[in-house]
């Protein structure tokens, strides 16, 4: 998957939350949930970009890491969002699924980035 393609796929991501946030009932507890997926399931864009202009390879990993945090808290978002409002369980299981995608990418990401770079620093024929 190249650059781009992740970058628009995170960008996609980040306007599905928006959007599905439009979704969820105006209850007391929207306010703070929906304040609280925006933030979380809107800044992987961010930072995944931030992370394709990174200055070196642990630079990467560090951005990286912001994330896939953000990620995980956008998924257990969703779970409590399902939790109460049950009615927007498909649009959250989908929202879901694809988090967990993008976070499976960003995770083997990492892995191959520190493997790479622990190469690099302590290659093979080292005396």
């Amino acid at each position: 998957m190249t650059e781009t393609t992740l970058k628009n796929r995170f960008k996609q991501f980040a306007i599905d939350i928006i959007l599905f946030g439009k979704t969820i009932p105006k209850t007391q507890e929207y306010y703070g949930i929906k304040g609280q997926i925006f933030r979380s399931g809107t800044s992987p864009a961010a930072n995944y970009r931030a992370a394709c202009r990174a200055k070196s390879g642990p630079d990467w990993v560090n951005k990286l890491k912001i994330v896939e945090e953000e990620l995980d808290e956008t998924q257990l978002w969703l779970e409590v969002i399902v939790a109460v409002y049950p009615t927007v369980r498909n649009e959250a299981a989908r929202l879901w699924k694809e988090a967990d995608e993008l976070l499976s990418i960003t995770v083997k990401s990492i892995k191959t980035s520190r493997k790479n770079t622990k190469s690099q620093r302590w290659p093979i024929n080292r005396k």
